[in-house]
């Protein structure tokens, strides 16, 4: 695939109305002065002997709401592992909540890439999600009520209820629809509330009002929560309204800042190595249109390389 073409599989991979959330008045980072969430400082990562990605220099604050946007291969999943300790950073530093990758994995919800459920699977939703909180630990529940459990019970409606799927939390979670399903996971992520929520492609394989509904949803968690989000995307688009910032992996580079300082032509231009323009169209959708090139090497998303 050439660069341009995966420059705009990136970017315009749905067809719907994105609004400037901008122009709400949203202009402003929650989290301006304080210390951040997140802080990568000249970081690259190096996966087989090839560099994925480098320089990337991006400061997170509280319940701000960031995309890892780029093609396939670039390694946008490969950051989230970076993100949580599981594979180190090959040059300069990365900070999560203050320390060391992996070293406050308590403090932070994940959510791997879509794992589908058997439609025969009878295990409840809000089981699902109550595994968030103690599906770490051995033993069998104390046969009688106590604060604990009461609180347990309490804390595990609250997120479902936060999430908007008390309607289906009961249903067995094979019976739920993909986007149903989607919000039982991202319950099971915040039960322990974390400071910071890292999602791997969570509207992967939903249509387009559910992608709509969940980005809508992760949106608000992060801004009205002050949870510090973190989500790998293949599509922009219906997300773009909602995004505080944006880092870009193309090409072995990358750039970070607000969706508008680097979804530009300048801007991919400069990390394809290729003339590249950025257009918006008239319903708020990005288009990403250029002069073809030779094809570049990718690895497919579904593969198992990176991504």
């Amino acid at each position: 695939m050439n660069p341009i073409a995966k420059a705009r599989e990136a970017v315009t991979h749905s067809a719907h109305t994105v609004p400037n959330r901008r122009a709400g008045g949203h202009d402003t980072a929650p989290n301006s002065g304080r210390d951040p969430v997140l802080a990568l400082r000249g970081a690259a990562v190096r996966v087989g002997g090839r560099t994925l990605w480098s320089g990337v220099d991006l400061r997170i604050g509280s319940g701000e709401f960031t995309a890892v946007l780029g093609p396939n291969g670039v390694g946008k999943s490969t950051m989230i592992k970076v993100l949580l300790g599981a594979l180190p950073a090959a040059a300069g530093e990365v900070r999560v909540l203050g320390t060391r990758p992996g070293q406050a994995n308590d403090r932070i919800g994940y959510l791997p890439q879509r794992r589908s459920f058997d439609a025969s699977l009878r295990i409840r939703g809000v089981d699902v999600v109550r595994m968030g909180l103690d599906g770490d630990r051995w033993g069998v529940p104390l046969p009688f009520p106590s604060a604990r459990r009461q609180a347990a019970r309490a804390r595990v409606d609250e997120v479902i209820e936060l999430v908007g799927a008390s309607a289906y939390a009961h249903r067995p979670i094979g019976q739920c629809s993909g986007g149903e399903q989607q919000r039982l996971l991202i319950a099971q992520a915040l039960i322990r509330r974390p400071e910071l929520l890292l999602l791997d492609e969570p509207l992967d394989s939903l249509d387009l009002p559910n992608q709509s509904a969940v980005a809508a949803l992760i949106g608000r968690i992060s801004h009205q929560e002050g949870v510090s989000v973190v989500m790998v995307a293949h599509d922009v688009n219906p997300i773009l309204h909602h995004l505080d910032r944006v880092v870009y992996l193309a090409e072995g580079g990358a750039a970070a800042g607000t969706p508008e300082e680097v979804i530009t032509s300048g801007t991919l231009t400069r990390l394809y190595g290729t003339p590249v323009e950025v257009l918006r169209t008239s319903d708020g959708r990005l288009v990403v249109v250029g002069q073809p090139e030779a094809p570049a090497v990718h690895t497919d998303r579904h593969s198992g390389g990176p991504s």
